[in-house]
């Protein structure tokens, strides 16, 4: 498969591929694209962690795309890449000569992939596309005036794993049917597909009023975050009945709940209650949390079935040494950076964890002189 790409959905497509043994080419112009010298960098500033993380397990071409000579280049990657090649994804689109039809004149089998920013093909990115959507007026602290912007690029990581999709679908149609596929896929089309899917954009339609703002409250059951004595923060989570009684035993208010339920003539027991009663219960629960040290709330969620996890930095995650032990991590080399800790492909096929070698540096495998032997799946 090649890949022309920059920023996240279309490298994440890429890697994704490249995490079920795919072999990808990325071709950059020369010099890289936009996103080679993105933010994380190393201390030194030489090395892009951004780069890197996205790009593991690939091969790197670069190449003049401007020059006839580099159109060239790329076109027999795509087109004279053996029975499994025959692949683009690109979110680098509007150039003719790397066209689906244009492609399609040199291999019939051809799939091409167009990531694109919004659905009509107008320029856009995962934060402006959110902020047409509306999650941002929903997040944040519920007192806030304005909106607040999410640090998961969610809509890319999403529109990059749907492409991943979409191509091992296309691939199979090709296997059985022999036939190519253009695939467009607009990132805005994600993220309304999404909130579609999800009821956020139905709502409005049906009841004729959006989903309110709950800040770190669960929406349509019980949740909220609470502090500890020691001024640590858990988010504590109660989906089921069995939850939220194994929440009341622990902070010790079952009298104090039943009462409620009678004064309020609610049932506890069913989420809806429980949601719309929430502001009562989060002060109740709250109380016996901050009157209690962190490793006594860590030990007794531990021993109940509350659903709950404590608020970390990424600092903490990595000192914590987990990584260390999780069978999904493994010590790569790589070049500009050192020896790190990256993760695999986070589904295991018959028990087995598929690791990809480090991230290629830029045009290493340039130049290109014989596609003949090129498999991408």
């Amino acid at each position: 498969m090649v890949e022309i790409s920059s920023f996240v959905a279309s490298p994440l497509c890429g890697l994704t591929l490249a995490q079920l043994g795919a072999e990808v080419i990325r071709v950059d112009p020369v010099g890289g694209a936009a996103d080679v010298n993105r933010w994380p960098l190393t201390d030194d500033g030489s090395t892009s962690i951004y780069w890197t993380g996205l790009n593991k397990g690939k091969r790197s071409v670069t190449a003049d795309l401007r020059s006839d000579e580099g159109q060239s280049l790329v076109t027999r990657l795509i087109t004279e890449s053996g029975p499994g090649g025959g692949i683009l994804v690109t979110n680098s689109g509007g150039r003719k000569w790397m066209s689906h039809e244009v492609l399609q004149q040199s291999r019939s089998d051809v799939i091409t992939l167009e990531l694109l920013g919004g659905s009509d093909g107008s320029p856009a990115v995962d934060y402006t596309v959110n902020a047409e959507l509306g999650f941002p007026r929903l997040t944040g602290p519920i007192n806030h005036d304005g909106p607040v912007n999410h640090v998961l690029p969610a809509w890319d990581v999403i529109c990059g794993l749907y492409a991943a999709v979409a191509i091992t679908a296309a691939v199979r149609r090709r296997e059985c049917t022999g036939a190519g596929s253009r695939i467009r896929l607009p990132l805005e089309d994600t993220a309304l597909s999404i909130a579609s899917t999800l009821g956020y954009l139905t709502e409005p339609q049906v009841n004729s009023r959006s989903r309110e703002a709950t800040g770190n409250d669960v929406y349509g059951t019980y949740g909220t975050d609470v502090a500890t004595a020691d001024g640590d923060q858990f988010m504590i989570v109660a989906l089921t009945p069995r939850h939220f009684r194994d929440l009341v035993q622990l902070t010790d208010t079952g009298d104090v709940i039943g009462s409620l339920e009678r004064a309020l003539d609610v049932d506890f027991s069913l989420e809806a209650d429980r949601f719309a009663h929430r502001s009562v219960l989060n002060a109740l629960f709250r109380k016996w949390f901050s009157e209690h040290s962190t490793s006594d709330v860590s030990a007794a969620l531990a021993a109940s079935s509350v659903l709950a996890g404590r608020y970390r930095t990424f600092d903490e995650v990595v000192a914590s040494g987990s990584l260390k032990t999780n069978p999904l991590f493994a010590e790569v080399d790589q070049p500009g950076i050192g020896r790190y800790l990256a993760a695999a492909l986070p589904a295991t096929f018959d028990g087995q964890q598929y690791f990809v070698g480090p991230a290629p540096q830029l045009g290493a495998h340039t130049p290109v002189t014989d596609t003949s032997g090129i498999e991408a799946d």
